[in-house]
């Protein structure tokens, strides 16, 4: 997933591979408290945005696939049939929860918890697009 760890130094490395378990592990139990078993990573098409997020593409026992995101950000999730890559999850993350802020922000009752959350998706949803955008992150992508 990342070619440039043999660059890093040894602490380095063990951060990446502590952050990118500790990510991924976020991600497992986010689809195992949603009922979601038997999951197989597919590595090859997942990536790892330390320290941001791990965008992962994930199988489940029956073949579903799905598009999860952990990390600094909100834990979700979607069906790998919404985008055709880890970039394209990203974009999709972005926009899904831009439009979850926009409706919390539109209520007429305004609960402050609910609006901070609104504001915190908000923060992350530009910052997926942006990361989305950059195309240096996306240089060895096979997309």
């Amino acid at each position: 997933m990342n070619k440039h760890v043999t660059q890093l130094s040894e602490e380095q490395q063990q951060w990446l591979a502590q952050w990118q378990q500790t990510s991924l592990q976020a991600a497992q139990k986010y689809l195992a408290e949603k009922g979601i078993l038997g999951l197989n990573i597919q590595a090859k098409e997942s990536r790892i945005l330390p320290p941001i997020c791990g965008i992962w593409k994930i199988k489940d026992n029956l073949g579903k696939g799905y598009w999860v995101i952990s990390g600094k950000v909100p834990t979700d999730s979607m069906p790998v049939s919404g985008a055709a890559d880890a970039r394209a999850a990203l974009k999709h993350f972005s926009y899904q929860w831009q439009i979850k802020a926009d409706k919390i922000l539109a209520a007429e009752q305004q609960d402050p918890a609910q609006v901070e959350y609104a504001n915190i998706l908000v923060q992350h949803a530009h910052g997926l697009y942006d990361m989305a955008s950059e195309e240096q992150l996306w240089a060895n992508a096979a997309s």
